[in-house]
């Protein structure tokens, strides 16, 4: 992903991370995955079930040493109480362990699923939702929508049913211990408890804007970063030094507010919490004076306050969470029930085996998405027989790629037919249509790997003589073999560590270990040198036998050789014939090869 695709990416995240609404019913679409996962699920509740009781009951072991253990009358009984209390310690300890341990399995696990389920969606989606949803939203999906889910389900999820367990329990254990106490309690509960959850939405605010702010420091780091050589040969490091210490210092500005607000809510913290259990203790105090509370007792029935205070606090903190991964699962889900444009029908159309390679477009007419008013392609005709060898030529804009875009079937047209020996592709399944076609485009997309993986996902099951071959034919067995292990040498992102020839040369050696009975070729000797381009061209002419050639292209060397010319202008065609033939109507074509060929036209 390109820089400007990060930062796009980066801005398109943050809304993401930050919203969550009070809908909760997106959340639902989580239960087939975690049922798939039930064991791992039900360890992960009866550990949390075991848990919150054990933190209770470790109150309870409190008060029995307290009551019982100091007042001992021997060793034995004070020893007993200790026991006790270790006891629910190490019960504690242990379930706290398994639930971390199931609980985060649970969460990776699902989201795992998640993503692997969202990925396969994405590229089973059609073009025309990339026009529409940029990559960049798709990669924030991927990431920053997945982990506020997988914190809602590996921590969140839990932390809340946990928290609400021991509100509930101590609660009920507060109301048996003193009733009266309890009743204190809950009128000065909200009066300790209001003042932090209102300022603690202050802290979260600005934590945001913090985190907004360094998103967009590290964004522009990543794009100046991406494109160094271009800030070096425009002597601007200085400029673009500045700018990111401008933008950093803008997040430290921004982080300084939140420590601020931090520090004030932490004095603030300690002074009601503190304030609130001397208060409560005072009040017990005062029960123990009179022999209506055991001091074990008022133990216990502080920890037990506080446990509850601050499990009350952790659920607005979880419920938070748990809002954001709403939204974000929202926004997962419309993703995962998005059904492409581009699809095989209930029923496709067979097709015909052995392949042909025979291409007809009938008045087709085709308008991308969203520019219905600017036609790619107008009432265009075009019939390629089995074998023909055809060139498409004309001016940026004249709709060349268009074609290939819909024999690949990336986009259906508007009107008219396109058919691929003798089959309608609408009616056909898009997966048997372009296992016929091998595609060698312009820019030479590579993916991160080594060449002879990039090679295999031309054929999969082509084996090491059959890439060897291909290799040898597209020329580039010499820059391969100077690499330290040859073509299993880990290439880099997208093919970085080649040069633009040699990514063009993998990209030719790739369609010819497809193998395919058409081979469209989108400029695909733009990125050589003459000698290279030499080279290639002899390999492509041996790969174009025997096939269904259509070749996008300018240069003469491929162009002189095609059995025919169709000359393409605003989307329809204009001219068909040979080369001289087009030169000797000095029409478009001759108009084109004068300006852009010059000599060579002549």
């Amino acid at each position: 992903m390109t820089a400007e695709a990060r930062r796009r990416g980066s801005r398109s995240q943050a809304p993401a991370a930050e919203r969550g609404g009070r809908d909760l019913k997106p959340l639902s679409s989580l239960a087939p995955l975690v049922r798939a996962h039930w064991g791992d699920a039900a360890a992960a509740f009866a550990a949390l079930l075991i848990s919150a009781a054990s933190t209770l009951a470790l109150t309870g072991a409190l008060r029995f040493v307290i009551d019982k253990g100091f007042g001992a009358a021997s060793r034995a009984s004070l020893d007993e109480t200790f026991l006790v209390l270790a006891a629910v310690a190490v019960v504690l300890a242990l379930a706290t362990a398994l639930r971390f341990y199931f609980i985060n399995k649970l969460g990776e696990r699902v989201v795992a699923d998640l993503r692997i389920a969202v990925y396969r969606r994405l590229l089973a989606l059609d073009q025309g939702f990339f026009l529409k949803v940029g990559a960049a939203e798709a990669v924030a999906r991927l990431t920053t929508d997945m982990t506020l889910v997988e914190t809602m389900v590996g921590q969140a999820a839990s932390v809340a049913l946990r928290n609400l367990l021991t509100v509930a329990g101590a609660l009920a254990m507060l109301l048996f211990i003193s009733p009266s106490l309890t009743l204190c309690v809950l009128l000065l509960g909200p009066l300790v408890l209001i003042p932090l959850l209102l300022y603690g939405r202050r802290v979260r605010r600005l934590s945001s804007q913090a985190q907004e702010r360094f998103g967009a420091a590290v964004a522009l780091a990543s794009e100046s970063l991406d494109l160094v050589d271009t800030v070096q040969a425009l002597g601007r490091e200085r400029t673009m030094g500045d700018r990111f210490a401008v933008a950093i210092e803008a997040a430290f500005t921004a982080s300084l507010a939140r420590i601020g607000a931090r520090a004030v809510m932490t004095g603030a913290v300690m002074i009601l919490v503190f304030g609130g259990v001397a208060a409560l203790f005072w009040l017990g105090a005062n029960l123990v004076l009179a022999h209506r509370l055991s001091e074990g007792a008022l133990t216990q029935f502080a920890l037990l306050a506080i446990l509850a205070a601050g499990s009350t606090g952790a659920l607005s903190e979880t419920w938070g969470e748990v809002q954001k991964a709403a939204g974000a699962m929202d926004r997962i889900d419309t993703l995962l029930k998005a059904e492409p444009a581009i699809a095989a029908p209930r029923r496709p159309a067979p097709m015909p085996w052995p392949a042909r390679g025979e291409i007809a477009l009938t008045h087709v007419a085709f308008a991308y998405p969203g520019r219905a008013d600017l036609p790619a392609l107008k009432d265009f005709d075009l019939t390629v027989r089995a074998g023909e060898r055809i060139a498409l030529v004309g001016p940026s804009g004249a709709g060349k790629s268009t074609v290939f875009r819909l024999l690949l079937r990336f986009y259906d047209p508007c009107e008219g037919t396109v058919r691929i020996d003798g089959v309608d592709l609408k009616s056909a399944d898009p997966a048997e249509v372009r296992a016929r076609i091998a595609l060698v485009a312009q820019d030479a997309p590579l993916f991160s790997g080594s060449a002879a993986e990039n090679l295999r996902l031309g054929r999969r099951a082509a084996d090491r003589p059959r890439l060897l071959a291909a290799i040898r034919a597209a020329q580039a067995e010499a820059f391969l073999a100077a690499l330290p292990q040859g073509p299993d040498t880990h290439l880099g992102d997208r093919g970085r560590r080649l040069s633009g020839g040699e990514r063009q040369r993998l990209a030719i050696a790739r369609a010819l270990v497809r193998d395919a009975p058409i081979l469209l070729l989108d400029e695909a000797t733009s990125a050589l040198d003459a000698e290279n381009e030499r080279l290639i061209q002899a390999a492509l002419d041996q790969a174009m036998q025997g096939r269904t050639s259509i070749v996008i292209a300018h240069r003469l060397a491929t162009v002189l050789k095609a059995d025919r010319i169709v000359v393409m202008d605003r989307g329809a065609v204009v001219e068909q014939g040979a080369h001289a033939e087009l030169i000797g109507r000095g029409g478009l074509y001759a108009r084109l090869a004068e300006l852009q060929f010059g000599v060579e036209a002549a």
